[in-house]
């Protein structure tokens, strides 16, 4: 008998199983040429607008951002962006 270190899948993973293994490659369409330059374009202008910082952050603190980062199936440092977002736009307000 075989065991994994994995967690048994849930129903929504085993219906994206499921849609996957019905899928036929021959049929999915590429992407031409032009279409591919103007993502990579729109990719690369959008990397140079975006700017790094690093900040020093309490050990414990930065383990709660980590647990609600990964109940949310985020990335903390995408988490953290997505806090300061809503915060600067007035979509994150006190109870």
């Amino acid at each position: 008998m075989k065991t994994s270190n994995f967690a048994p899948l849930d129903s929504e993973e085993k219906d994206l199983i499921n849609s996957l293994e019905g899928l036929d490659l021959k049929s999915v369409v590429t992407v031409s040429n032009k279409t591919k330059k103007l993502v990579q374009a729109s990719a690369k202008d959008y990397i140079r607008r975006e700017s790094k910082m690093n900040i020093r952050i309490d050990s414990f603190e930065l383990g709660k951002i980590k647990e609600r980062a990964s109940r949310q199936g985020l990335r903390y440092s995408t988490f953290i962006k997505m806090v300061l977002h809503k915060y600067l736009t007035g979509q994150l307000v006190e109870k």
